[in-house]
């Protein structure tokens, strides 16, 4: 669920989980390693188990902790720092006793509910994977938004028509979009996750890089269990601790869970009303806007001017016509004078969108664009909508992470990228690359293709 974007641990590992579950072959179980959002952008954690080193503390899962030093580089992160805060994870753990009483949690509920943990190394390979490959966009929007997910979506729509219907009143929250949300992030309640979150969040706790982050995780997981809004059985989901139907974080839960139906109890798991409730009040308070569409899909005139293509640069409707922007399949946009910036995904051989302020919300809830794209495209289908209209550029392929460092590296040398060459783009890598395009005269549509890569290694 959403809050600040270092709090999104999502998007390494619990969200989407069912889609790489409807490749053809998987059989791994929900949020297990090779399922998740991340999987869907390329995080290929491998199918055979590592060897257990010798005196490591045994694990959950049926994946192993490797026993390597995690690719971050941080010292937190060495197979001899995971080892020693591992062997001390009794001691820290009955040290964050004081921290819970002072949130309520009573002695009785501490001890019962940490009796018997023990840490789950195979979350720090997880944590610290590097993606080889990654999914193109139109891959990604292929394996979420399909025929079955449609169909599956539209009888859950109907079965808890009152449910969407108090929501909607109460919250003035899209039907459509929340349950896109719960389709997409658990192929509606049937992958859900299979980890412990108390142990998972308990191992994060004391072990690695973002103790401090899910300390606070941790904490919260028990305060959940104390006030009895859920049961330890229940709290089951990813190897972050996001867990239920629509992927919560302990804390996002404590911020945004609504009791749905009055019955005393905020169970986002089991009990639909409190879900959908609980789904919509997060985006309601991530500034959703009642009546407004996620954004449009939209044609883009030849020759453009793609340093526009900016999520910084928004401009009305109206103005974004004036400059050849139109609405793909002819349509008027409805209300001219709203804001929208444009994004262009797969770039000038691509289709462009135009998102407003609800695409932000859902990048809130998820911060990634192909989420937020699959999101509201699922969401149109649902309620009717038609599939995209323009082509996806499907003849390019997708750099691997050896290509894409080598691309960062490549920009750097040339003056355009001042950021560490790590393999991952975001927003730096792109505006790198739209100003190497620019100086050879090619579309500055930040787009990572394979030419562009030879042009650079050309030059």
């Amino acid at each position: 669920m959403s809050g600040p974007m270092e709090p999104r641990i999502k998007w390494l590992a619990a969200a989407a989980v069912c889609a790489l579950l409807a490749l053809p072959g998987a059989t791994a179980s929900a949020q297990s390693p090779g399922n998740g959002l991340s999987n869907l952008f390329g995080n290929i954690f491998g199918t055979s188990a590592a060897p257990q080193p010798q005196g490591a503390p045994a694990t959950t899962g049926s994946i192993p902790w490797s026993g390597e030093d995690g690719a971050s580089g941080n010292p937190l992160m060495t197979a001899g720092a995971i080892r020693q805060a591992a062997a001390n994870f009794d001691n820290c753990v009955a040290a964050m006793w004081p921290d819970a009483a002072r949130r309520g949690v009573s002695e009785e509920n501490f001890q019962r509910f940490t009796a018997g943990l023990s840490p789950d190394l195979r979350i720090m390979d997880l944590m610290d994977s590097q993606p080889e490959f990654t999914k193109s966009v139109w891959d990604y929007l292929d394996i979420l938004v399909n025929d079955a997910r449609l169909a599956k979506g539209k009888e859950i729509l109907a079965k808890y028509k009152a449910q969407f219907d108090a929501t909607e009143r109460a919250y003035g929250v899209d039907r459509y979009a929340i349950a896109a949300i719960w389709g997409i992030e658990s192929n509606y309640s049937t992958q859900i996750g299979d980890r412990s979150v108390l142990q998972s969040t308990a191992t994060l706790a004391c072990i690695g890089r973002r103790q401090t982050y899910f300390k606070d995780e941790f904490l919260s997981a028990l305060e959940i269990l104390n006030r009895g809004d859920l049961r330890p059985e229940q709290m089951r989901g990813s190897w972050a601790g996001a867990f239920g139907p629509t992927q919560f974080m302990p804390t996002a839960f404590k911020r945004y869970a609504v009791d749905g139906d009055g019955d005393g109890r905020r169970d986002v798991v089991d009990n639909p009303a409190d879900l959908i409730a609980s789904t919509a009040n997060n985006l309601k308070k991530d500034g959703w806007q009642t009546g407004q569409s996620w954004g449009y899909e939209v044609v883009v005139p030849k020759d453009f001017n793609y340093m526009l293509a900016d999520r910084a640069k928004s401009m009305t409707l109206v103005q974004w016509e004036h400059l050849g922007i139109k609405r793909a399949g002819g349509q008027p946009f409805p209300h001219g004078s709203d804001k929208a910036y444009l994004l262009a995904p797969a770039g000038a051989e691509g289709p462009g969108f135009l998102m407003m302020q609800n695409f932000r919300v859902i990048m809130k809830y998820n911060p990634a664009e192909a989420y937020a794209l699959a999101i509201g495209h699922f969401a149109d289908r649902l309620r009717g909508g038609a599939p995209f209209v323009q082509a996806w550029p499907r003849q390019e392929r997708e750099l691997s992470r050896a290509e894409r460092l080598e691309l960062q590296q490549l920009l750097a040398q040339r003056g355009f990228y001042r950021g560490t060459p790590d393999g991952q783009f975001g927003g730096e890598t792109r505006a790198a690359l739209r100003g190497f395009q620019a100086s050879i005269g090619a579309p500055a549509d930040g787009f990572a293709s394979s030419d562009m890569l030879e042009r650079l290694r050309g030059r």
